[in-house]
């Protein structure tokens, strides 16, 4: 019989960066650990961070992420938002470009990611604070 569970889960506080999240998202949900197969969403509840699925071995490619975004959306552009500080209209296009959700699949009790693969907060603030996800997970038990 297929089985729903959904909840908050808030983050680490954490700098302005692409930042590896899969072993603390797995710290707070062990119940992923008791479906055969299923999917786990995972929504974030803000506008100036985003979620990706990206390479999680080598750590340039977050180098490299982070410096090319700052390239698409620099500071210093002529925004007109701007009421929260210099950082916040940039975080918007990148949270915009990058997104706030991802679904990844369920099987045997883990999460279903390719070889290299792994769960990124995208944080596109100096200081963003901590960040909330609904995650609503959805398959049958084991």
């Amino acid at each position: 019989m297929p089985r729903w569970i959904q909840r908050q889960i808030v983050l680490t506080e954490r700098p302005r960066g692409i930042h590896l999240i899969t072993d603390e998202l797995l710290r707070q949900l062990p119940e992923i650990y008791d479906f055969n197969i299923g999917l786990v969403h995972f929504f974030l509840q803000h506008t100036s961070a985003s979620l990706a699925i990206n390479e999680r071995v080598d750590d340039d490619v977050r180098v490299d992420l982070e410096r090319h975004l700052n390239t698409l959306a620099p500071e210093d552009a002529p925004y007109t938002h701007s009421y929260e500080g210099p950082d916040d209209m940039p975080g918007h296009i990148k949270a915009v470009l990058i997104g706030a959700e991802v679904t990844v699949p369920i099987a045997n009790g883990r999460l279903s990611f390719g070889t290299w693969q792994g769960l990124y907060l995208c944080e596109h603030r100096n200081n963003g604070g901590r960040r909330r996800l609904i995650v609503t997970i959805q398959g049958e038990p084991i």
